[in-house]
Formats: C-alpha cells, sequence, structure tokens
C-alpha cells in the first residue's frame, strides 16, 4: 500500500434477501416514521414492483401518503424542487425510494432540500456542505449494477446550464438499503447484462486503483467472484432467484468498494462517451473495461493478476503461470463479453453501438483527460494515450 494511511466509511445497513422488503416496516419504525412517500419511476410502476413493498407496508398498517412514480432517467434540478414539494404537501416525514440510479440520486437531493427548507439545491453541491443528518431515507434498487445504494454521492443535471451538478456528503446515504429479489426479477436480458457490467467495472476499477486497500479490496474481490460465477447463469434462466441476489449483493458490495477506493480510467473515459455519444453509463463500462486493463498492465501486472482467482477459479488460476494471469484476466473478460453478445448483443466495442463515429474522439479524450477519476487510476495518461485506447476500443 503506498498510501500512509485509508479510509474506509459504509454506516449503511443492509437487509438482504428473498423477503427483505418484510422488514421494512421494523427499519420505519426504528425512526418514528409513518408517513413515508415512495418516489420511484413509471417502469418500476409498470413492473408491479411497488406491489411487494406496499403490501409490506400494508401488513404493518402503513399507507403512504403519496406515491411519486414520475422520476425521469435523467434527473434535474427542477424534477427535485418539483418532488420536494409535493413531500411537504402531504405532510410526509420519511422517503422509501424504490428504482435504478436516477431515482436514487433524485430522493437523495430530495431530502436536503426537505431537510433543510427551500428551493436552493445548489448551495449543497460540491463535497461535505450539508451541515446535519437528513430525513429518514430508505433505498430499494431495483437494477444490479450503480451500487449508488451505499455511496455519498448523488448527481443531479441543471438543464438550463447543461452541465451536472454533483453532491457528495455521509449524509446522503440512507438509514437502510434492502436488497430483494424481487426487485431484479424482471429486468431484461441487456439490463442484466449492462448493469451486471457496471458493478463488474465498479469493482475492477476499486481494486486496481491507487487509492485501494485492504477493506475495499475484500468487498471488489467478492464482487467480481459473485459477478463471474452468476451473470451467466441468470441470463440463461432469468427466474434464477439465487443468481439475481447474488448480482444484486455483488452490485452493493462493489458500490462500498469503489466508494472507499475510488475508481478509474474506464470510468473517465466511460463518463465522457457518455456524455458525448448520449449511451448508457454500464455499456460504456463494458466497451472499455478490457482496453483500459490493458492500457495498465505494464505498471499494474501483479495487481491485475492477482483478479484471475476471483473471475475464473481457482483451478484456472494454479494452473496459470503467475507472469500470464494478468492476460488471462483480460482473455477471460473478453470471452465473458463475447458470451454475453451472443446472448444480448450488448456491444463490445464503439462500432458495434452504432452511435459513435472516430469523429468524437477528439471530444471524448478531451473530457476524459478532465475527468476526476483519472486520478485514481494507476497509469498517467495523456491524451495522446487516450486515443490510442479509443482507436483499440473502435
Amino acid at each position: 500500500m503506498s498510501q500512509s494511511f485509508y479510509e474506509f466509511y459504509c454506516p449503511v445497513k443492509i437487509i438482504a434477501g428473498h423477503s427483505a422488503l418484510e422488514h421494512l416496516p421494523f427499519e420505519l419504525s426504528v425512526e418514528n416514521a409513518t408517513r413515508p412517500m415512495i418516489l420511484t419511476d413509471k417502469g418500476v410502476k409498470a413492473n408491479n414492483l411497488l406491489d411487494p413493498v406496499l403490501a409490506a407496508l400494508a401488513a404493518s398498517g402503513i399507507e403512504p401518503p403519496v406515491i411519486y412514480d414520475d422520476v425521469p432517467p435523467d434527473s434535474s434540478l427542477g424534477t427535485v424542487q418539483k418532488v420536494a414539494q409535493v413531500y411537504r404537501q402531504h405532510q410526509c416525514d420519511s422517503i422509501i425510494a424504490i428504482g435504478g440510479g436516477s431515482v436514487i440520486d433524485t430522493s437523495k437531493a430530495v431530502n436536503i432540500l426537505v431537510t433543510e427548507g427551500g428551493d436552493d439545491l445548489i448551495q449543497y453541491s460540491g463535497a461535505y456542505n450539508l451541515p446535519k443528518k437528513l430525513k429518514p431515507f430508505y433505498l430499494i434498487p431495483t437494477t444490479a449494477g450503480t451500487g449508488a445504494e451505499v455511496t455519498i454521492v448523488a448527481v443531479i443535471s441543471d438543464t438550463e446550464k447543461e452541465v451536472k451538478i454533483p453532491f457528495a456528503s455521509p449524509f446522503l446515504m440512507p438509514n437502510a438499503t434492502f436488497i430483494d429479489t424481487r426487485m431484479t426479477l424482471t429486468l431484461p436480458p441487456h439490463i442484466t447484462a449492462m448493469t451486471a457490467m457496471d458493478a463488474m467495472t465498479h469493482a475492477i476499477e476499486s481494486y486496481t486503483s491507487l487509492q485501494s486497500n485492504p477493506m475495499s479490496e475484500a468487498y471488489a474481490t467478492a464482487a467480481i467472484k459473485m459477478i463471474s460465477h452468476n451473470i451467466l447463469k441468470v441470463l440463461a434462466d432469468p427466474s434464477n432467484a439465487e443468481g439475481r441476489l447474488a448480482l444484486a449483493q455483488a452490485s452493493t458490495m462493489a458500490g462500498i468498494a469503489f466508494s472507499n477506493s475510488m475508481v478509474g480510467l474506464v470510468h473517465s473515459l466511460g463518463h465522457s462517451l457518455g456524455a458525448v455519444a448520449h449511451l448508457p453509463h454500464g455499456l460504456c463500462m463494458s466497451v472499455f473495461l478490457p482496453y483500459v486493463l490493458e492500457y495498465n498492465m505494464d505498471v499494474s501486472q501483479d495487481r491485475i493478476g492477482d483478479l484471475l482467482l476471483p473471475l475464473a477459479g481457482s483451478d484456472v488460476y494454479a494452473n496459470t503461470p503467475a507472469a500470464s494471469r494478468a492476460s488471462a484476466v483480460v482473455n477471460h473478460i473478453r470471452a465473458l463479453r463475447d458470451q454475453i453478445y451472443n446472448i444480448t448483443k450488448l456491444p463490445r466495442n464503439l462500432r458495434e453501438t452504432g452511435k459513435v463515429s472516430k469523429d468524437q474522439f477528439a471530444a471524448i479524450a478531451a473530457r476524459a483527460i478532465d475527468d476526476a477519476s483519472i486520478v485514481y487510476n494507476p497509469k498517467e495518461s495523456t491524451k495522446e494515450d487516450l486515443l490510442q485506447i479509443l482507436d483499440k476500443a473502435w
């Protein structure tokens, strides 16, 4: 470990299992919360994912005063202000957020406004600008990729200025997160694959990051093993409850890992590609992962080689010479992506996305070189390096 010290922080209570939601009323009672706002999106409602949540609440005599189901895929300051107003109108005392990244980010931001008052969210942007604990807050993720249910971060768009505004504070973390099998059973194959590769990237970059530490490494390697051993099983049988639960838990563990060690160049390129070509984040992660690992290999060969054990298992690890393990990791990831492509057609390179042109490479590289995640990558990069990676990923 190169740094002189490290920090590890995750105070979120995690309740996981095939009937985790049934414990929601108790968690509300711990905070004396009786009037929760349910915050979600149209897709969650259309897929009947609210039903088990409402049933669990009803069993304890709790009826939410309002269900707000109009969170857009890319939340904004206006959305947050509108939801906060609805919360106040119905005299809610807590938030239950059910959804993916946009719903989770929105709920974190809404909790700022309903706790602090007013409509000026921007004054709390940046890092550690919240003065006190927020209202009782509970998260139920419906995807297995972002890990946002255990992070201190939220990102909200300012649509007028066309920028994304970050918020970071330990107070943004929920009182409890519920990882329940029922929430991801209806995910279509391509979303299942994309989010799993997102979580895989979180875990791998967490392990190879300059800020990696023994605690984050434990979570990262456990997440990698669970994803590698379950993703193809779930794609072959989407109703595989044990596999679904494993992927969901792995996503949360990867979230804990990268929250405490940061990520790297895959994320820098992915953030930039997403902004320029408007592609989903998980897809960007999957596309760039093997190419960045190859780029980092000359400075991180041993670290990358370590990952062969959780990725491929003990037999493959033991039978692969130490000097060849890093290359075997990249080959294993490529083979996994090929298998996923055969099932879901999830693109493996920029060309297969059908939405990227080489004319965009300069813009992607320019954004990526200024992305904060690049600081934690084990190998320094220039714009020329990034252009070469983009060319290889074409």
